[in-house]
Protein backbone atom coordinates (compact mmCIF):
# COMPACT_ATOMS: atom_id res chain seq x y z
CA UNK A 1 0.00 0.00 0.00
CA UNK A 2 1.34 3.43 -0.91
CA UNK A 3 1.57 5.82 2.01
CA UNK A 4 0.85 9.18 0.42
CA UNK A 5 1.60 12.53 1.91
CA UNK A 6 -0.74 14.64 3.95
CA UNK A 7 -2.74 17.45 2.35
CA UNK A 8 -4.14 18.71 5.65
CA UNK A 9 -1.38 21.29 6.14
CA UNK A 10 -1.87 22.76 2.67
CA UNK A 11 -5.65 22.88 2.47
CA UNK A 12 -5.57 26.64 1.97
CA UNK A 13 -3.58 26.14 -1.26
CA UNK A 14 -5.88 23.35 -2.46
CA UNK A 15 -8.95 25.46 -1.70
CA UNK A 16 -7.52 28.15 -4.02
CA UNK A 17 -7.82 25.69 -6.89
CA UNK A 18 -4.15 24.73 -6.96
CA UNK A 19 -3.22 21.07 -7.40
CA UNK A 20 -0.55 21.19 -4.70
CA UNK A 21 0.98 17.73 -5.30
CA UNK A 22 1.58 18.59 -8.97
CA UNK A 23 2.83 22.05 -8.01
CA UNK A 24 5.19 20.46 -5.51
CA UNK A 25 6.75 18.19 -8.13
CA UNK A 26 7.22 21.23 -10.37
CA UNK A 27 8.82 23.10 -7.50
CA UNK A 28 11.23 20.21 -6.93
CA UNK A 29 12.19 20.34 -10.63
CA UNK A 30 13.82 23.70 -9.96
CA UNK A 31 14.51 23.93 -6.25
CA UNK A 32 14.71 20.32 -5.08
CA UNK A 33 17.61 17.97 -4.67
CA UNK A 34 17.75 14.17 -4.49
CA UNK A 35 21.14 13.06 -3.26
CA UNK A 36 23.23 10.53 -1.42
CA UNK A 37 26.21 11.62 0.62
CA UNK A 38 28.97 9.68 2.29
CA UNK A 39 30.59 10.36 5.62
CA UNK A 40 33.74 8.73 6.92
CA UNK A 41 32.77 6.90 10.09
CA UNK A 42 34.97 4.30 11.78
CA UNK A 43 31.92 2.85 13.54
CA UNK A 44 30.93 1.28 10.22
CA UNK A 45 32.62 -1.91 9.08
CA UNK A 46 33.65 -0.35 5.75
CA UNK A 47 34.50 3.09 7.28
CA UNK A 48 31.69 4.85 5.41
CA UNK A 49 28.16 5.90 6.30
CA UNK A 50 25.69 6.30 3.43
CA UNK A 51 23.13 9.08 3.86
CA UNK A 52 20.23 9.57 1.42
CA UNK A 53 18.62 12.99 1.35
CA UNK A 54 15.75 14.86 -0.28
CA UNK A 55 15.70 18.63 0.10
CA UNK A 56 14.26 21.84 -1.27
CA UNK A 57 15.23 25.41 -0.53
CA UNK A 58 13.88 28.89 -0.98
CA UNK A 59 14.72 32.43 0.02
CA UNK A 60 13.61 33.37 3.53
CA UNK A 61 11.02 35.80 2.10
CA UNK A 62 9.28 32.83 0.46
CA UNK A 63 9.53 30.47 3.42
CA UNK A 64 5.81 29.63 3.14
CA UNK A 65 6.49 27.00 0.47
CA UNK A 66 9.16 25.35 2.62
CA UNK A 67 6.71 25.18 5.53
CA UNK A 68 4.07 23.77 3.16
CA UNK A 69 6.47 21.06 2.00
CA UNK A 70 7.07 19.98 5.59
CA UNK A 71 3.34 20.03 6.33
CA UNK A 72 2.56 18.05 3.18
CA UNK A 73 5.09 15.30 3.76
CA UNK A 74 4.75 15.37 7.55
CA UNK A 75 8.45 14.64 8.01
CA UNK A 76 11.87 16.17 7.66
CA UNK A 77 13.20 19.33 9.22
CA UNK A 78 13.69 22.97 8.27
CA UNK A 79 16.93 24.85 8.76
CA UNK A 80 18.53 28.06 7.64
CA UNK A 81 21.41 27.73 5.22
CA UNK A 82 23.69 30.65 5.98
CA UNK A 83 25.93 29.92 2.98
CA UNK A 84 23.29 31.13 0.53
CA UNK A 85 20.77 32.80 2.89
CA UNK A 86 17.98 30.35 2.17
CA UNK A 87 15.65 28.19 4.21
CA UNK A 88 15.92 24.50 3.46
CA UNK A 89 13.53 21.59 4.10
CA UNK A 90 15.33 18.27 4.23
CA UNK A 91 14.52 14.66 4.96
CA UNK A 92 17.31 12.18 5.66
CA UNK A 93 15.26 9.35 7.13
CA UNK A 94 15.62 6.21 5.04
CA UNK A 95 12.18 4.99 6.11
CA UNK A 96 10.42 8.32 5.41
CA UNK A 97 12.13 8.75 2.04
CA UNK A 98 11.06 5.20 1.14
CA UNK A 99 7.50 5.26 2.48
CA UNK A 100 6.40 8.89 2.10
CA UNK A 101 8.53 10.93 -0.28
CA UNK A 102 9.32 8.53 -3.13
CA UNK A 103 5.66 7.43 -3.42
CA UNK A 104 4.75 11.08 -4.05
CA UNK A 105 7.18 11.16 -7.00
CA UNK A 106 5.70 7.89 -8.29
CA UNK A 107 2.27 9.53 -8.43
CA UNK A 108 3.57 12.95 -9.56
CA UNK A 109 6.78 12.20 -11.49
CA UNK A 110 9.32 14.78 -12.52
CA UNK A 111 9.62 15.39 -16.25
CA UNK A 112 13.22 16.61 -16.60
CA UNK A 113 16.47 14.70 -16.28
CA UNK A 114 16.17 15.26 -12.52
CA UNK A 115 13.80 12.29 -12.60
CA UNK A 116 16.92 10.17 -13.17
CA UNK A 117 18.15 11.33 -9.74
CA UNK A 118 14.85 10.17 -8.24
CA UNK A 119 15.27 6.77 -9.89
CA UNK A 120 18.86 6.51 -8.65
CA UNK A 121 17.85 7.52 -5.14
CA UNK A 122 15.11 4.86 -5.25
CA UNK A 123 17.73 2.19 -6.12
CA UNK A 124 20.02 3.31 -3.29
CA UNK A 125 17.16 3.42 -0.77
CA UNK A 126 16.10 -0.09 -1.77
CA UNK A 127 19.66 -1.35 -1.43
CA UNK A 128 20.01 0.30 1.97
CA UNK A 129 16.69 -1.17 3.10
CA UNK A 130 18.18 -4.56 2.21
CA UNK A 131 21.35 -3.65 4.20
CA UNK A 132 23.48 -3.91 1.05
CA UNK A 133 25.40 -0.75 1.96
CA UNK A 134 26.98 -2.69 4.82
CA UNK A 135 28.97 -5.01 2.55
CA UNK A 136 31.77 -4.14 0.17
CA UNK A 137 29.99 -5.15 -3.06
CA UNK A 138 26.85 -3.24 -2.08
CA UNK A 139 28.75 -0.08 -1.14
CA UNK A 140 30.69 -0.20 -4.41
CA UNK A 141 27.40 -0.57 -6.31
CA UNK A 142 25.92 2.41 -4.42
CA UNK A 143 28.97 4.58 -5.16
CA UNK A 144 28.61 3.69 -8.85
CA UNK A 145 24.93 4.68 -8.81
CA UNK A 146 25.64 7.93 -6.96
CA UNK A 147 28.38 9.04 -9.34
CA UNK A 148 25.68 9.44 -12.01
CA UNK A 149 23.52 11.66 -9.77
CA UNK A 150 23.56 15.47 -9.73
CA UNK A 151 26.18 15.85 -12.45
CA UNK A 152 26.37 19.63 -11.90
CA UNK A 153 26.74 19.37 -8.12
CA UNK A 154 29.86 19.56 -6.00
CA UNK A 155 31.12 16.70 -3.85
CA UNK A 156 33.15 17.22 -0.70
CA UNK A 157 34.62 13.73 -0.97
CA UNK A 158 35.69 12.23 -4.28
CA UNK A 159 33.90 8.94 -4.88
CA UNK A 160 37.22 7.40 -5.92
CA UNK A 161 38.53 8.23 -2.42
CA UNK A 162 35.62 6.32 -0.87
CA UNK A 163 36.38 3.26 -2.96
CA UNK A 164 40.10 3.47 -2.16
CA UNK A 165 39.62 3.84 1.59
CA UNK A 166 37.11 1.05 2.25
CA UNK A 167 38.22 -1.58 4.72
Amino acid sequence: MINTANLQGVQNVVSQGIDFPSYLSGFFEGEGCFSVSFSRNIKYRLNWEVRPSVSASQNESRRQIVDSIQNYFGCGFIRRDLSDKTVKWECRSLNEIHSIILPHFDLYPLITTKNEDVKSLRKVVKMMSNKEHLNRAGLIAIVNIVKEMNPDGKRRIALTDILASMR
